[in-house]
């Protein structure tokens, strides 16, 4: 749905036990993941996310996947400020009975431009 996070929408691409290293921290779980995503997507009014150059290598039932992430986000304080951010993401995927899903992920900044948003605390574990 515009403008807001759609949690159900993000579950269909992780499984149950992911872990992605994330700028804030490493979290463990889909429920920790979305959890932490949803509270960052809640800083800004509006994001565009643009990734491109993907390279993707499978093998078998398992791949992985890197590319190149250019983001840029209006924050919600109502400044109307944009922060972007670039850099790339890798993930691991594995292909399950209802298709492929990131089963690990890292995403790397390689630089700002702009005021950051005031980050919530860093992201916990789930058991």
């Amino acid at each position: 749905m515009e403008g807001r996070f759609d949690e159900a929408w993000a579950r269909a691409f992780h499984t149950e036990d992911i872990t992605a290293e994330l700028p804030l921290g490493t979290v463990h779980g889909r429920g920790a993941l979305l959890r932490h995503v949803g509270a960052a997507m809640a800083l800004f009014e509006r994001t565009v996310h643009l990734g491109t150059n993907a390279v993707i290598e499978i093998d078998g039932d398992r791949a992985t996947a890197r590319g190149a992430q250019l983001s840029t986000h209006v924050l919600a304080d109502g400044s109307g400020e944009v922060f972007v951010s670039a850099g790339h993401a890798d993930h691991e995927l594995v292909r399950t009975a209802d298709g492929w899903r990131i089963v690990a992920m890292s995403l790397r900044i390689a630089w700002t431009q702009g005021t950051p948003p005031r980050l919530p605390a860093a992201p916990g574990s789930e058991g």
